[in-house]
């Protein structure tokens, strides 16, 4: 029996059309490509280095868009970045509510946490609350393990600030009354 049939699972063999387009095609590809380098030199030649042409070359300019996409994913900033556009879109992620009483302030790459400020303890309890759910909802829009923590922070307190009435290493209005 012959085994060289369709149901052997074997691919044919290439015949002499396809092996002629086949090369065909090579040839093609090296002379373009010989034909530009060549075409590159006489430029040179004539002095003036390189120009610019009707054909697409490495040195056209790029829509912005393209460039800064090529820069992120050049430096490696993709994290970052993605981070950096949630926080832009931090209202549509956490809620209207949330988001006028929280604001993200920064993103620690090495550890993966979001900081997050809020502007009343009782708004920072229930983001704590709300943190494992907010992790969870950020690393499905970013990847998983993007974000591990959230540390949130309540408001700041106001300034220290030293002056006549001020005792020496006072830590605020706190220490000197209880």
């Amino acid at each position: 029996m012959n085994d060289d049939g369709p149901a052997s699972g074997r691919t044919p063999e290439p015949s002499g059309v396809d092996l002629a387009r086949v090369a065909l095609r090579a040839a093609k590809e090296a002379a373009r490509a010989r034909g530009d380098a060549a075409w590159q030199k006489r430029q040179v030649r004539r002095g003036g280095g390189l120009r610019s042409g009707a054909r697409a070359d490495g040195r056209d300019p790029m829509a912005l868009g393209a460039a800064i996409n090529r820069l992120i994913t050049e430096r490696g900033w993709e994290a970052p970045a993605a981070v950096g556009g949630v926080m832009g879109r931090w209202p549509q992620i956490v809620g209207e509510d949330v988001a006028k009483h929280c604001v993200p302030e920064k993103y620690d790459e090495e550890e993966r946490v979001l900081t997050v400020r809020c502007d009343s303890t009782a708004w920072a309890t229930n983001l704590r609350l709300l943190a494992p759910t907010l992790v969870a909802r950020l690393n499905e829009d970013l990847g998983h393990g993007t974000v591990r923590l959230i540390r949130v922070q309540g408001p700041g307190g106001p300034a220290r600030r030293y002056g006549p009435l001020r005792a020496p290493g006072s830590t605020g209005p706190g220490d000197t009354y209880g």
